[in-house]
């Protein structure tokens, strides 16, 4: 494995770990300053509307259980199981892409309530 894909591979988890500390710092440290976050309810919205939005003022999540991570070149794709603290779960697909040692972009694929 090469180091960077290894960087890469360690950069994704740790998002996710510092998105359950809720530690904006060290995700806003991992993005771009021209991120941007796409979802099915969010169109290329830049960092600060996906910090606005995406990061609740109350933690809404347990746990992220990574089942699929890959690393191709800039780009990762992560699928992974979110379990909420009211019990509920539901699985969701990440493609994440990179410009060198950050995060440039996410594109998140709703799945399933479990």
């Amino acid at each position: 494995m090469s180091d960077m894909r290894t960087s890469r591979e360690q950069t994704v988890r740790h998002l996710y770990a510092a998105y359950l500390d809720d530690r904006k710092d060290i995700v806003g440290a991992m993005l771009t300053e021209d991120f941007t976050f796409s979802s099915p309810r969010d169109d290329h919205i830049d960092r600060a509307t996906y910090f606005e939005r995406c990061w609740p003022k109350e933690p809404v999540f347990r746990g992220f259980d990574i089942e699929f991570l890959a690393i191709d070149g800039d780009e990762a794709v992560v699928r992974y199981r979110a379990e909420k603290w009211d019990g509920g779960s539901f699985r969701n697909i990440e493609c994440f892409r990179f410009r060198g040692d950050k995060i440039a972009s996410v594109d998140v694929y709703f799945g399933r309530n479990l």
